[in-house]
């Protein structure tokens, strides 16, 4: 089994660390106690969490990404394409640039959503909501030289 490097507070585990093999088997574990317990367990670890599904760009896989989220003044929910600051987007954010239409859940409501970037006003207001939620999110941004997307989960019709 890969050792998991010592990282300094202020670092962020690049996309080729082995941290993210640890955190993908935690994610798998803490994804199948969500669906279990329909979000009792693992519905709030560091924040409100969602279960996100998405479809591989290149590999048409179905993964889930458990996920913090916020809800905006519609009711939609908005997750963050964070990845702790790396320079690279999640492989979530990909998958949804190309299969924008998928589900999510919160608790026990799964539903069917369309994934979009926010801009503007928009993304300024939701990022500072997403910030008030997990307050990392703003050490996350200074970390990175990507401008870090707010992805609004509207319904699907």
């Amino acid at each position: 089994m890969p050792r998991v490097p010592k990282l300094k507070p202020r670092d962020a585990p690049q996309a080729n660390s082995r941290f993210w093999w640890f955190f993908e088997r935690f994610t798998d574990l803490h994804t199948a106690a969500y669906r279990l317990t329909k979000g009792r367990v693992g519905g709030h670890v560091m924040g409100p969490i969602l279960l996100l599904d998405h479809v591989g760009a290149k590999s048409a896989k179905r993964r889930t990404s458990p996920l913090i989220y916020v809800t905006d003044d519609n009711g939609n929910w908005v997750i963050i394409a964070s990845k702790g600051g790396v320079d690279k987007h999640p492989s979530w954010w990909h998958n949804l640039k190309a299969h924008p239409i998928t589900t999510a859940q919160v608790g026990p409501e799964r539903r069917p959503v369309r994934a979009r970037e926010a801009e503007g006003e928009e993304r300024e207001r939701l990022w500072k909501r997403a910030v008030e939620v997990y307050k990392p999110y703003e050490s996350y941004q200074r970390r990175t030289k990507r401008r870090i997307p707010v992805i609004v989960l509207e319904p699907a019709n």
